[in-house]
């Protein structure tokens, strides 16, 4: 509601809503004995008095100053005088506040030290943002204000607030509620977002098996508020066409770790060969089944994860294979014999020739 600030005794010639800006738009005009239009589709004279201006819903596009000007008839208090019409103007300024759009918390635990990053969107002015520990019993106490980062960014006319911070669960702790409370004191909203940890429980976690690294911190999964399993903190890897390649094929592994935060470096390396930083290997050419380590590693721990990539076929590049476009050529022995053919049936008849010889000259010999 944008109030003139006047509320005339006179009677109403014309009031005029503007807002100010490179030049005078004009949002509402009245006038009593004929028009009471509004030029903005969401603006409407208010039914509170004559003079005020109603805006809803309203837009951030609504922030700006806004100008009231007033036509009233006025005789100076002589009736038998014409009436002459005065003219009053008032400025005002409205500001729009938006409250939070998504808040979202991730995570990642080592152990019972924990690594947790709440992020506001797209509020104005920024949210402010606090932490909150709930014991089992139900009592909420503020954690305290340590090892606390805190960023904000502009996302166009609206800002983001993302704050991390590092805490350690204490020993006899079995199971705590952690809240970021985002607030946004200008539209009286809170927002609550909450994560409980329950023992720490180590899912899908692979032991270091080298000896060159250090004793290993192992990522874990923890339970959030709604009860679903939050896998966020485990690392994946992927391959890119496959684990399972045809030779000579060229593959590419990727590491990733959703959620997990701050974000892990990686590093590669097969055999005693140099490592390789980043998210991807790229493998030109696989001949044979090999193994692959990657190191997953931020300022919580570090984990190592195998990753075996095999050949599903053998090496055929030593076969004389006569086809061509998939097409297999066939010959045609229909059409001819070739040497060594000939050469064995003519050994063939020699061989009978010499049986029927020597057996004409015996039954010869023996008649006679």
């Amino acid at each position: 509601f944008l109030r003139c600030g006047m509320m005339p005794v006179q009677p109403i010639k014309e009031l005029w809503w503007f807002k100010i800006g490179a030049s005078e738009e004009r949002v509402y005009y009245y006038d009593p004995t004929s028009v009471d239009a509004a030029l903005m589709k969401r603006a409407k004279r208010s039914s509170r008095d004559n003079t005020s201006l109603e805006i809803h819903p309203t837009h951030l596009s609504d922030e700006g100053e806004y100008k009231c000007r007033i036509v009233v008839w006025d005789n100076t208090g002589n009736s038998t005088e014409p009436s002459v019409p005065i003219s009053k103007e008032a400025r005002m300024m409205l500001k729009v506040n938006v409250p939070p759009e998504k808040v979202e918390i991730t995570h990642l635990t080592s152990g019972r030290n924990l690594s947790l990053r709440c992020k506001s969107e797209g509020a104005k002015p920024p949210a402010d943002i606090l932490w909150t520990k709930t014991s089992p019993d139900g009592v909420e106490t503020e954690i305290p204000d340590l090892s606390k980062t805190r960023e904000i960014e502009p996302a166009g006319e609206l800002y983001d607030t993302a704050e991390q911070i590092f805490y350690q669960l204490e020993e006899n702790e079995m199971i705590a509620k952690i809240s970021c409370v985002v607030r946004h004191h200008n539209t009286n909203t809170t927002i609550y977002k909450n994560i409980t940890f329950v023992s720490p429980a180590i899912q899908n976690a692979l032991k270091v098996t080298m000896q060159r690294f250090a004793e290993p911190v192992l990522y874990s999964s923890i339970e959030n508020q709604d009860g679903q399993d939050n896998k966020a903190g485990l690392v994946k890897i992927s391959a890119d066409p496959g684990f399972k390649v045809p030779y000579n094929t060229s593959v590419t592994l990727k590491a990733s770790a959703p959620g997990v935060y701050p974000e892990p470096r990686y590093l590669w390396w097969v055999g005693d060969q140099t490592g390789i930083a980043g998210r991807e290997l790229h493998i030109d050419n696989l001949e044979e089944d090999k193994s692959y380590y990657v190191l997953a590693e931020n300022p919580l721990g570090r984990v190592v994860l195998e990753v075996p990539v095999h050949i599903t076929t053998s090496d055929y590049s030593q076969w004389n294979d006569s086809s061509r476009d998939g097409d297999v050529t066939v010959d045609d022995t229909t059409g001819g014999l070739d040497t060594g053919a000939i050469i064995g049936i003519v050994i063939g008849a020699l061989i009978a020739v010499f049986f029927i010889g020597f057996a004409v000259w015996y039954w010869t010999i023996r008649d006679g």
